[in-house]
């Protein structure tokens, strides 16, 4: 039997689930059920060529005479090999032009499936799930579906035909002796692969979860590129990478040498069935009751009918894998949406809305609460500031606000309606928000600027720009807008990421603006700029402003001032600071900061 690539083990008895799995297939085949009829026909045609090929050759032996058989003999074999030969592979490669679109229509449309539901799934999922390991299970789902399809219908399907056909050719001209030792043969052949491959299955199963380890592995540390270069760890994440490489080599070399072995036994079972029937044609021939032609038939017949079965341990543990492989992915369709919408949910109000939060609490785990019994109202048009030391909860805000998670306690609303009785699409679309640590795509600035509407037009992404003040920035690029940014962006400075985020923003012209620090990343110089394109476009929308520089904040209609999870202090920047208390002493320890910033400067 060939060797064939390293993959995935299955690591588990096949069960209920995972035919269930298989069963989803079956509309796909359904729907292009024409297609599959044909590449059936054209199946059943290259076997009937195949199992022809040794008939044809009999009857030619058989009917030369010793005067012809010099010169008709190798004519007539070429011919009729030739022919047969082309039939056998014209009718296979048809057979798989025409199946093909079958099965990855059957691909795109789970594949797709998935992906979608995946964007359906709550944000903690997604934070709790290893996205390494959760592409690789999508891979090999996928390429499960294709193996799955292949083997049953091209490798199953014709190994049963063979042995019918076969079996009645062995019937009808020899005696039980001849079918007795074929399919006594076969049964032990299948047995004894399918034992082996079982048992080879927890080597590979080890060598599949260490492959899966060493890819989560590099993964992690490429997407954590940054980080690597900071503390010069280079050389520390090799070590890890490899650490995991070794033991998947140690495992990779157990599992060829397992592969060997279920090799040896088949080719043992094999050689001893055929050595056997060609002992009984042998017999028959010199006691004239076959002729030369039949020792030629029994030889072809069992060479034809070997030639699948030696891939069988490699079909057999393919299809079990796919099965397997196909639930994991599926699993992922199971997977409960934390966030959703409710059967009568309704789209946000029209114009412009309020922005309230009613006594909310919340916590990302049970026994830790971030917020509570937190509660502000914005006014349709009007510009709320949130402030407080790192961790106090400033940006659950905006995530709350989003419905990326649901609050424990109270409630928020959207134009007076609760968020949980909006659809989630609706309410999306109204809210812009330019993020603290922004993250782009790996792709054009254009693209990136024009995902915050993605059927904008040149005009407007480039009028956002200007008014993000990073026009002129891109123009000075050797490919204007049709630069890279890189993997996350890495390609542009904090400053420049932000500015593109903000343009992006800008873009999408939502009713509800939400700033999550959304100047943290630039200088002083940019920063009052931009702070006062902010203002402009804030002007009639209701405006979430998570702010770290209380200076970048002194005009806002209310500022809230949040301590662990609490308000501890409201009001205008003014009545703030007369009040004398946190809001006041933070003020104070920046306005010395930025004195002392500005003393530097000028030294």
């Amino acid at each position: 039997m060939a060797r064939h690539a390293q993959s995935s083990a299955p690591n588990q008895r096949l069960s209920g689930r995972e035919w269930r799995a298989a069963a989803t297939l079956l509309p796909y085949l359904w729907e292009y059920r024409w297609r599959v009829g044909i590449a059936l026909v054209f199946l059943v045609i290259g076997k009937l060529a195949n199992v022809g090929v040794p008939l044809v050759m009999k009857s030619v032996i058989d009917g030369l005479d010793a005067k012809t058989a010099v010169l008709a003999v190798p004519v007539a074999l070429l011919l009729i090999y030739g022919v047969l030969r082309f039939a056998t592979t014209l009718f296979a490669e048809l057979r798989d032009i025409v199946f093909i679109r079958v099965a990855q229509r059957a691909i795109r449309r789970v594949a797709l499936g998935v992906f979608r539901h995946l964007h359906s799934l709550s944000l903690r999922f997604h934070l709790e799930r290893q996205t390494g390991g959760m592409t690789r299970d999508i891979e090999r789902g996928s390429r499960g579906i294709s193996q799955l399809l292949s083997y049953f219908i091209f490798s199953i399907i014709p190994v049963i035909l063979e042995f019918a056909l076969v079996a009645v050719v062995l019937l009808q001209r020899f005696d039980w002796r001849f079918a007795a030792v074929t399919f006594g043969a076969v049964l032990v052949y299948i047995l004894f692969t399918v034992s082996v491959s079982e048992w080879r299955m927890g080597i590979r199963r080890r060598a599949n979860e260490l492959d899966s380890r060493a890819n989560a592995r590099a993964i992690d540390s490429l997407l954590n590129y940054e980080t690597v270069k900071y503390f010069g760890n280079e050389e520390f994440e090799a070590k890890r990478y490899d650490e995991n490489l070794t033991k998947y080599e140690s495992a990779a070399v157990r599992t060829e040498a397992s592969l060997g072995v279920l090799n040896i036994g088949q080719s043992l079972i094999i050689a001893a069935a055929v050595t056997g029937l060609m002992l009984l044609a042998a017999e028959g021939v010199a006691a004239q009751s076959f002729t030369l032609g039949d020792l030629v038939l029994v030889n072809g017949l069992l060479i034809q009918l070997y030639i699948p079965l030696n891939s069988l341990g490699m079909v057999y543990r393919e299809i079990k894998q796919s099965l397997l492989d196909m639930e994991r992915m599926f699993r992922l369709l199971q997977a409960e949406r934390e966030i959703e919408d409710r059967p009568d949910a309704r789209v946000i109000p029209p114009g412009a809305v309020t922005v309230e939060f009613e006594n909310v609490d919340f916590g990302y785990e049970a026994e830790r609460k971030i917020l509570h019994g937190v509660g502000f109202r914005i006014g349709a048009g009007e510009r709320l500031a949130v402030v407080g030391h790192s961790g106090a909860g400033k940006s659950t805000l905006a995530r709350l606000l989003y419905r990326f998670y649901d609050v424990t306690g109270g409630s928020v609303r959207v134009g007076g309606v609760d968020i949980r009785d909006l659809k989630q699409q609706s309410l999306r679309a109204a809210i812009g928000i330019v993020p603290q640590d922004t993250v782009l795509f790996n792709d054009t600035i254009r693209y990136n600027i024009r995902y915050g509407r993605p059927e904008a037009s040149d005009a407007e992404v480039e009028e956002a720009a200007r008014a993000a003040h990073i026009h002129d920035f891109v123009v000075g690029l050797p490919r204007g807008y049709e630069t890279m940014v890189g993997e996350r962006g890495l390609k542009l400075s904090g400053g420049e990421k932000q500015r593109v985020a903000i343009a992006r923003a800008l873009l999408k012209n939502p009713r509800i603006l939400i700033f999550d620090e959304a100047t943290s990343q630039l200088d002083s110089a940019s920063e009052k700029a931009i702070q006062a394109e902010l203002a402009r476009i804030a002007v009639g929308r209701t405006t979430l402003v998570v702010a770290h520089r209380l200076s970048t904040i002194m005009d806002a209609d209310q500022i809230l001032v949040l301590g662990q999870g609490r308000v501890l202090e409201r009001g205008t920047h003014a009545e703030l600071l007369a009040l004398g208390a946190e809001y006041a002493r933070m003020w104070a320890l920046q306005q010395q900061q930025e004195a002392v910033r500005e003393a530097l400067a000028e030294a």
